[in-house]
């Protein structure tokens, strides 16, 4: 009998976590496994006393649904997912949804919904993040695909979403095709950014200030009361408070190896793919890469010990320095990523509407914190605002960070301390607020080896111009082209 508002498939915690979160808010569901024990396991345990209902097989999952039918995937992102579409399929019909809500690389969105759209299906590639806590007490969704499909579901996806301070659902429409797994590959990308830039300044307070776990925990707890307050300031103050077995705290002895699955590298791939120079989150990722070369450090340190001056001066300053500096580096991080986005929405043909991007990050997801409520003012203030260096705000809390923060990364390399995000969000502030750059010496490199043409000062925009530069050459230039 169909009974089901909605099904889904991949018990996973996740998966999980979504259905209590929907069966909370009044919503039928009905769900399955392809390893079936964990229906049961969960009927049984979880979801024990709900209203959740459970199949052993898709079609009879399919028999409980009421029509149109709509079916979330919480399943790993790649072939699972075309595999999964492809069980699915001939229990299907037109006008039928199928939401992927796990972390799909945006190009296979937009080939799943332009081939499930040619059969009358509807796609919707919903990011979602937040967690296991965020999936079962409301997280951040970020839907693309289909248009006609979001009317279908919105109703369950913004009950279920986190609400902003002024109680809106963290889940809006984002455009079309992969649109919204685009959006939420920027929000990892984003949040590789902001967690690495944490690491750093929690290694400078620690190296070069010399300051011990439990103030580590009263610094990041005040600092959770400033501009910089945040879910990821929050844990990262609580980390600080946890003692392992004997005591001692529990963050020193963890190895420094980082794990990665692979959505930050997709953003930097992508802005390569686009020209956007989204240097922070780069560099990120190749933090993480680096670490995982534990052995190669280790041999490495003994070759090239550090020689670090004691730290003089006054504490106090050094670490408000070192809190203006991470806000720094984080607006600028963020000026990245929407800035990605934009080429994005030209190069894919989307409507993105940035404000509301902000407001869906404000709350549920990893990256939420009050900041936010400040770039979605920027974006309702104008809506075709270039950059957020170009809106008032933003201007005024650079400028108001922005002697600390050359003060820290010169520190830094003077503690041989590595700070690849705060020095690259330095270096791009600087770059990008430089009027005249050496390209000009670049590009006449360029045109001395390989005839590449360079444009003039002198003359318009697109107009270009070869030199014979040894008097050996001839006249003819290169076809040119950019990557």
């Amino acid at each position: 009998m169909a009974e089901a508002d909605i099904g889904l498939i991949g018990l996973a915690v996740m998966g999980q976590n979504l259905v209590l979160n929907m069966n909370d808010h009044g919503y039928k569901v009905a769900v399955f496994n392809r390893t079936t024990s964990k229906v049961d396991d969960f009927l049984d345990g979880p979801a024990k006393g709900t209203e959740v209902v459970g199949a052993h097989s898709l079609e009879e999952f399919f028999g409980k649904l009421k029509r149109p039918r709509k079916v979330m995937f919480m399943v790993k992102a790649g072939k699972p997912v075309d595999a999964l579409i492809e069980e699915c399929l001939p229990f299907m019909e037109e006008g039928d949804v199928i939401i992927d809500g796990g972390n799909s690389h945006f190009p296979d969105s937009e080939r799943r919904y332009k081939m499930l759209q040619e059969k009358g299906i509807h796609y919707v590639g919903a990011g979602v993040s937040g967690g296991e806590e965020g999936a079962r007490h409301g997280p951040s969704i970020m839907p693309g695909g289909s248009p006609d499909g979001w009317p279908l579901i919105k109703e369950i996806f913004q009950s279920i979403a986190a609400k902003s301070d002024d109680g809106e659902p963290c889940c809006d429409w984002v455009g079309d095709g992969g649109a919204g797994h685009y959006v939420k590959m920027v929000h990892n990308g984003i949040e590789y950014g902001d967690m690495q830039l944490i690491c750093e300044a929690y290694q400078l307070l620690r190296d070069v200030a010399g300051v011990n776990t439990e103030e580590l925990h009263d610094i990041f707890s005040a600092w959770n009361k400033t501009e910089l307050d945040s879910y990821l300031i929050e844990i990262s103050a609580d980390i600080f408070t946890k003692k392992d077995e004997d005591g001692k705290p529990l963050v020193d002895k963890i190895l420094d190896v980082a794990g990665q699955k692979g959505t930050g590298k997709w953003t930097g791939i992508n802005a390569l793919e686009l020209g956007m120079p989204v240097t922070l989150i780069g560099e990120a990722v190749f933090a993480r890469c680096l670490s995982s070369l534990k052995e190669e450090r280790v041999e490495a340190e003994t070759l090239y010990p550090k020689k670090r001056p004691a730290f003089s001066g006054d504490r106090a300053a050094f670490i408000e320095d070192v809190r203006l500096t991470l806000y720094a580096a984080k607006i600028i991080s963020y000026t990245q990523g929407f800035v990605l986005m934009r080429a994005a929405a030209d190069e894919y043909k989307w409507d993105l509407n940035y404000g509301n991007i902000a407001l869906m990050w404000r709350g549920g997801c990893i990256i939420r914190s009050k900041f936010l409520g400040d770039i979605k003012k920027a974006y309702e203030e104008n809506p075709n605002l270039k950059s957020l260096l170009f809106n008032d705000f933003f201007k005024k809390e650079i400028s108001k960070c922005e002697e600390s923060w050359r003060r820290v990364v010169a520190k830094s390399a003077e503690f041989a301390i590595p700070t690849p995000t705060l020095s690259t969000a330095l270096a791009f502030f600087d770059g990008y607020t430089t009027a005249r750059l050496p390209a000009n010496l670049l590009q006449a490199q360029r045109d001395y080896f390989g005839a590449h043409t360079y444009e003039r000062v002198d003359q318009p925009r697109g107009k270009s111009f070869h030199t014979n530069w040894t008097g050996r050459g001839g006249d003819v230039s290169s076809s040119t082209y950019n990557v």
